[in-house]
């Protein structure tokens, strides 16, 4: 028989909830990582595959990577272009002439962004989740610290 008691159960179980903060910050910062990283179409296929593979806190994987969401698509593809652009060295000097562009020459106009583009998500990753880790740890352990004060 399924009771109230039997599915709190399961879902703490599932969703790891007795883990330590070191565990649950880190699947968090593998979140955040996945979230600006530049495989676009399979954020979602990478955060289920690293939950099952590593074991780790779904709920906490997926909140770090709904960092991208519609609203923070357009700022961090932006974000990324500019910090790949910087570290690349280049300008962006190149036009882009919107009104000339089809499917067909569309790669062939945005082919000189990519590699800073790749260059620049890959840091912003890397960085996100450097930075996403001690912060969720401390948030993590101040709040169970805050709730069972013994």
């Amino acid at each position: 028989m399924v009771t109230l008691e039997s599915v709190r159960q399961q879902l703490a179980q599932v969703l790891h909830l007795q883990e330590t903060p070191h565990r649950t910050a880190l699947a968090f910062a593998i979140g955040v990582f996945i979230a600006f990283a530049p495989h676009y179409f399979f954020h979602t296929a990478s955060v289920v595959f690293c939950a099952w593979a590593f074991r780790l806190n779904y709920l906490a994987l997926f909140l770090g990577s709904f960092i991208n969401n519609p609203w923070t698509l357009a700022p961090i593809l932006g974000a990324s272009l500019y910090t790949g652009l910087l570290l690349v060295g280049e300008t962006s000097s190149i036009a882009i002439e919107w009104e000339q562009m089809t499917v067909d020459n569309m790669f062939e106009m945005l082919s000189p962004y990519l590699f800073p583009f790749i260059v620049g998500a890959c840091t912003l990753a890397i960085l996100g989740c450097l930075i996403a880790y001690p912060v969720m740890r401390l948030a993590i352990t101040r709040y169970r610290e805050f709730k069972d004060p013994n």
